[in-house]
């Protein structure tokens, strides 16, 4: 997705859909792949993302003369932070497609770019991943100066207004290297008519916000944690909220409604209240019900499956 084509894909390929009322039932193979993809359940963290972004985007829509004000998502590991930015890329797309369709014969527009920070980055590699995006044409002998410019002119040309950048704790300033692309990145901001969206992990623990440069984005940049879901927040009980749409979701012919929010104290523990390791703790059970014909997921099934090294760690016992 870090290419307009594979990107364009992503946003207009139509979503998975749960079994519907009066659907004709779908064969093992189409439920095998629907559950391998499975659905975007909207949680606390999309919700708060695509409200902040929309804020951002209209406060920055007429600013010209400063760099328009940005957004960190950070969190720890498998806390869905980038299935929230994916999914409000998606409906940012989406939607200024439908409010400037492309006239026949043309591309359409390039509303949103969404790319990753490189291992390592320079401002050189950083500016040629946001080349790569609109295959901006490069060579070896261009310097960093000349690829931006060409990157400025093309990404104003395409109408980018989102630029969502994952891995942003891949960034260290401390470094020279680092110092530049951080500089890079305030640069651009100030030069592209786009609101900046960045995620990684952890980012107020990383150098990020350190020294001089971390001091300008941390006064450009509004953070938002997307963290472990709780299993209780006042009288509201989000973990479980998000198991019963998981299972309202689920395509097993003998799975019993109630059954995995009857568990929720259980998940929770199990995957320590991480949304992505809660949906592929979910998805792998509802593939191996599939698949050995019990069409149900049972704690005992549950149990069974291994999950990431991280859940699996919170797990075990701790010893003196």
């Amino acid at each position: 997705m870090t290419t307009w084509q594979g990107w364009h894909r992503f946003a207009t390929t139509e979503p998975p859909t749960p079994p519907q009322p009066g659907q004709a039932p779908r064969s093992r193979e189409q439920r095998l792949a629907y559950h391998s993809r499975f659905v975007t359940v909207r949680t606390p963290a999309i919700d708060t993302l695509a409200h902040q972004v929309r804020a951002l985007m209209l406060l920055g829509r007429h600013q010209a003369v400063t760099a328009r004000p940005s957004l960190i998502v950070t969190g720890p590991a498998a806390a869905g932070k980038t299935t929230a930015l994916l999914n409000v890329g998606r409906a940012c797309h989406l939607a200024h497609l439908r409010k400037h369709p492309a006239p026949p014969g043309h591309r359409p527009q390039a509303p949103v770019a969404y790319l990753l920070v490189p291992p390592g980055a320079t401002a050189k590699t950083l500016t040629l991943e946001f080349a790569r995006y609109l295959a901006i044409p490069t060579t070896p002998r261009m310097t960093t100066a000349q690829i931006t410019d060409a990157v400025c002119h093309t990404y104003t040309a395409a109408g980018v207004r989102l630029v969502l950048l994952d891995e942003i704790h891949r960034l260290n300033p401390r470094t020279t290297t680092g110092a530049q692309t951080a500089d890079l990145l305030k640069d651009l901001t100030e030069r592209l008519p786009a609101t900046f969206v960045y995620a990684g992990i952890d980012v107020a623990a990383t150098p990020l916000f350190s020294g001089v440069r971390g001091a300008q984005l941390a006064g450009r940049a509004s953070l938002i944690t997307c963290g472990p879901l709780p299993a209780r927040h006042g009288h509201a009980r989000p973990f479980t909220d998000v198991i019963t749409d998981l299972e309202g979701a689920l395509d097993l012919t003998a799975h019993r409604p109630g059954t995995l929010p009857r568990h929720a104290p259980y998940l929770h523990q199990r995957t320590a209240g991480r949304i992505g390791s809660l949906t592929r703790l979910i998805r792998q059970a509802a593939l191996t019900a599939i698949c050995d014909g019990t069409e149900k997921i049972t704690k005992t099934s549950l149990d069974a499956i291994q999950l990431d090294h991280l859940a699996e760690d919170q797990r075990r016992p701790r010893t003196r």
